[in-house]
Parts: C-alpha cells; sequence; structure tokens
C-alpha cells in the first residue's frame, strides 16, 4: 500500500473515533439504556452542601438553624417603659387648678358709679335694711345727717367707720346707722334682742365693688361708748388683729356680753361686721350685732 492510502486510511478511522466518542458525550440513551429515577438520582447526591466560605454543611444542620429573619421574629421583644411622668404632671396640674371665676355685673354698678363715697351695699333679707354703705375718711360725720345724694337727712346713711379697710379687708368692719323711731336704717337693728328674730334673720350680705360677702350672726350684745380713761372693753376700738391674742381679746369680750348663745363661733383669721346702733338702756348706749363671714358669694366685672 503506498503511503499516500495508508495516511488517508489513518485519518478516516481517526475522524470515526471523533464522531463515536460525540455520540457517546452528547446523545440521548437508546431504548436499551437505564434510566434513572428521581428518588434514586437524590441518592447519588453529594452529603454535603458547600457553603460560600468552603465548609460544608449537612443537610439536616442546614435545616435545623433557623435564618437570622426567623431569629428575630422568634426573640421577645422587651417592651420599653413608657415615660408617664409628663402625663401624671399634667393631670395633677389640672387637678390642682382653681376653678373657672366668672364674673357677673354688679347690681349695684349704677350706684358706685353714681357715689364715689360708696364703698359697700349693706342688706339682710327680711329686714328693711338694704341701704349703701358710705365712707369718707377725710371726715366721718360727713353722712350723718345727709343722704346719698349729699341732701339734708335726718337718717342720714349707713357709714363705714373711717378705721375700718375694706379694700384690703380688715379683720373687722363696723358700720354705723341711727336707730329711727321710723324703723328707717338701723331703726330695726335692735330685734335681735329676740333670738326668735335671730332664727330668722341669721344672715347679712355685704356687696362691695368686687366681690359679695355673706355673714352669719354670732353674737349681739349692749354695751356703751365709755370715757377714754376708762379701763373696760371698748368694742369700737378692734379693727385688725396682727395676732391671735388680739383677736381673742375682742372675741371673748363678744362672747360673754352676748345676750344668747348662737352657736356660731369664730377663731384667729376669720373677718368679722360689726353693726352698732344707739341704745337707750344706759347713756351713750349702743346695741350691737356681730357677724362671722362665711363665704364669699359672686365676683364682679369691673365698674367703669
Amino acid at each position: 500500500m503506498s503511503k499516500k492510502k495508508v495516511l488517508s486510511f489513518v485519518m478516516l478511522m481517526a475522524a470515526i473515533c471523533v464522531v463515536a466518542t460525540g455520540c457517546v458525550m452528547f446523545g440521548g440513551s437508546s431504548e436499551g439504556d437505564e434510566v434513572l429515577s428521581p428518588d434514586e438520582i437524590v441518592q447519588y447526591m453529594p452529603s454535603t452542601d458547600m457553603q460560600q466560605d468552603g465548609t460544608s454543611v449537612s443537610p439536616e444542620s442546614a435545616e435545623s438553624e433557623p435564618q437570622q429573619s426567623e431569629v428575630a421574629e422568634s426573640e421577645p421583644v422587651e417592651s420599653q417603659p413608657q415615660d408617664t411622668s409628663s402625663a401624671e404632671s399634667t393631670d395633677k396640674a389640672e387637678e390642682s387648678k382653681e376653678p373657672e371665676v366668672v364674673l357677673v355685673e354688679n347690681p349695684y354698678a349704677d350706684y358706685f358709679k353714681q357715689n364715689g363715697d360708696m364703698v359697700a351695699w349693706l342688706s339682710i333679707p327680711g329686714m328693711v335694711i338694704d341701704y349703701p354703705v358710705m365712707q369718707t375718711p377725710e371726715n366721718e360725720e360727713y353722712y350723718l345727717r345727709k343722704d346719698f345724694y349729699g341732701k339734708k337727712s335726718n337718717g342720714g346713711c349707713l357709714i363705714l367707720d373711717t378705721d375700718s379697710s375694706i379694700d384690703p379687708i380688715g379683720t373687722n368692719l363696723m358700720i354705723h346707722g341711727h336707730n329711727m323711731k321710723a324703723k328707717t336704717m338701723f331703726g330695726t337693728l335692735m330685734e335681735y334682742k329676740d333670738k326668735n328674730f335671730y332664727e330668722e334673720h341669721k344672715y347679712i350680705t355685704l356687696t362691695t365693688k368686687e366681690v359679695q360677702k355673706n355673714y352669719e350672726v354670732m353674737a349681739v350684745f349692749y354695751s356703751q361708748v365709755y370715757k377714754k380713761s376708762d379701763k373696760v372693753f371698748k368694742f369700737y376700738k378692734f379693727f385688725q388683729a396682727d395676732t391671735e391674742e388680739e383677736f381673742n381679746d375682742f372675741y371673748d369680750n363678744v362672747m360673754d356680753l352676748a345676750v344668747y348663745d348662737t352657736g356660731v363661733t369664730a377663731e384667729f383669721g376669720d373677718n368679722l361686721l360689726t353693726l352698732v346702733t344707739c341704745a337707750y338702756h344706759v347713756d351713750n348706749g349702743r346695741f350691737v350685732v356681730v357677724a362671722k363671714e362665711i363665704e364669699d358669694g359672686d365676683r364682679y366685672l369691673p365698674i367703669e
């Protein structure tokens, strides 16, 4: 055989081998070949998987270890305590707030406007005592024989003693009035000598520019205006108690002189109202009604 034929034969055989090998590698199985089922394929799978760092993890351990997100969900989350201090302080502030004061129109506003000497209005329910109270520090007796309008009048007006302070209010407000036969001014005040009358007229109202003050009668008694040299209890000298001793001295003497027991008591810090009129049991006699402030009533709008 010539060399060309031998070379051609070798190349032909090599080509056949290449084709055969490709059939083995890429060709599908023939009818006689064994085909593995999915379960059987699992048996031949590697028993370990590779992690990103190159270490192996068995399927069992991989399934048993929860993912990071699952751990976050399963771990109990501690609730943070709420700051209730601000809420509590708000509640306490609301509790400590005083009720809102509603101002109303003063029922005697027109009288206050007409005469600047008027400092209050005195009223005793069920009695004719229902009058303006005047105060003229420069001349206490100015309204002794003049009416509210400054005209001559035997009955005069009710007069707040010049030593009494109504703004700011003092311990004792003392109001003087004539004991008129016509029963005007304080012409009916002496009816308080009867306890039954007192029982029906216990309460007194004094209305200032700012507020209505309510009083309850505490004691009624007879007294008189004494000489300056007399060393006796002089009720008409008491207007302000800066100490408990001062207050108790007045209070104890008043209760000792009282015509009857009303059951009403007072103590240092209380405000008093004393009404005084002439009496005729002795020279310069006086009949006195002392009342204790029990509460404030309406508060008023400014008088313009």
